[in-house]
């Protein structure tokens, strides 16, 4: 239960983000605001990367990493978090919270074209769903709904690469790849904004966004963490993809927006489409050669078969391990162990 609410406040904290900056772009242009949450999120997740040195823990990994981490701090820390304030200034928070379930099509689209993973009958179902849902409120807006819709489509694609770059990085822990990618990304944004136009906020905003971004970005991602190594990532990620609804929810509230007939059809169908992404998996005969990485992971998977006298299979916890070779079958989602490609148009 206590992991659960670890992932469910992650979640809040992280829908809460997109009214909050809805009324930070008041005094903030996209580019400045964008700098100012990710420097935010840096400060918010530092005392985990603190204690993660403190446990020994270092960063491990080559040019390969450093390319990925590269263009996830561009794409994901850089381009997307503007795309999606412009998207906000053209369309209400509420509709566009519930938008951002479209980073979830996104991932998986972008993992069909260009990563080679499969995606069932549900899982297409799915994305068909979020896409409709998606169109549903952008069509009921006229056509600033349309531009926000792209926009927010647009910074959705661009967290979809994030995510499969991030993916694929080897030897370097969640919270420490946020931290590059705050200081990085909210460095090149808050200079760019900077030199667009002058930071003419007054303090108190200034404080307000770097304190939006070290809950809702730094100590949201700090929580997700401590959830996945209790739940595993999957459960984490079932309940952290409420935080759109939750968005939406304080927009609504909080904001005075208005919740038409245009919500009311988007909303289940978002919810329904997203039970069916989440539940689609495969299963087929694979073969994981030998590598060395480290991540979160429990010993009752089926891949972590190194011993630890003084913790129980279940027990969640990161540190840099070796896999030997090892060729098996068993229902599975694109994770760190499965990123295997598969000839077009096989069977799974």
């Amino acid at each position: 239960m206590y992991a659960l609410l670890l992932a469910l406040l992650s979640a809040v904290l992280f829908g809460a983000s997109t009214p909050a900056c809805k009324l930070l772009l008041r005094d903030l242009a996209p580019l400045q605001l964008t700098g100012l949450l990710y420097l935010g999120a840096a400060a918010g997740v530092a005392p985990v990367v603190w204690l993660e040195l403190r446990r020994g823990m270092r960063a491990t990994g080559g040019r390969s990493n450093a390319a990925r981490l590269a263009g996830a701090v561009l794409l994901g820390g850089v381009a997307a978090p503007v795309l999606l304030l412009f998207g906000l200034r053209q369309s209400q928070a509420g509709s566009v919270s519930l938008l951002l379930n479209l980073e979830i099509v996104a991932t998986a689209l972008l993992g069909v074209a260009f990563f080679r993973e499969p995606l069932d009958r549900l899982g297409w179902a799915g994305v068909a769903g979020v896409v409709a849902a998606g169109g549903i409120l952008a069509g009921s807006a006229g056509w600033p709904g349309v531009v926000s819709a792209l926009l927010v489509a647009a910074a959705c694609v661009c967290w979809g690469l994030d995510n499969h770059w991030t993916a694929l990085i080897d030897g370097i822990t969640p919270a420490a790849s946020t931290l590059a990618k705050g200081l990085g990304a909210g460095a090149v944004a808050l200079l760019l904004g900077v030199l667009a136009g002058p930071l003419a906020a007054p303090p108190a905003v200034v404080l307000a966004a770097l304190g939006t971004g070290a809950l809702s970005y730094g100590a949201s991602i700090a929580l997700y963490i401590a959830a996945a190594h209790e739940l595993g990532a999957t459960r984490a990620q079932s309940v952290f993809a409420s935080a759109p609804f939750v968005g939406a929810g304080v927009s609504f509230a909080l904001l005075g927006e208005p919740f038409g007939w245009a919500h009311a059809a988007a909303t289940p169908l978002f919810a329904a489409s997203l039970v069916a992404l989440l539940r689609s998996q495969h299963a087929h005969p694979h073969l994981h050669e030998a590598q060395e990485h480290v991540h979160s992971h429990s010993h009752d998977d089926g891949h972590h078969v190194h011993a630890h006298a003084d913790l129980p299979p279940a027990a969640r916890h990161t540190h840099p391990h070796r896999h030997e070779r090892l060729e098996h079958a068993h229902p599975h989602w694109p994770d760190v162990h499965h990123r295997h490609g598969h000839p077009r148009g096989g069977a799974h």
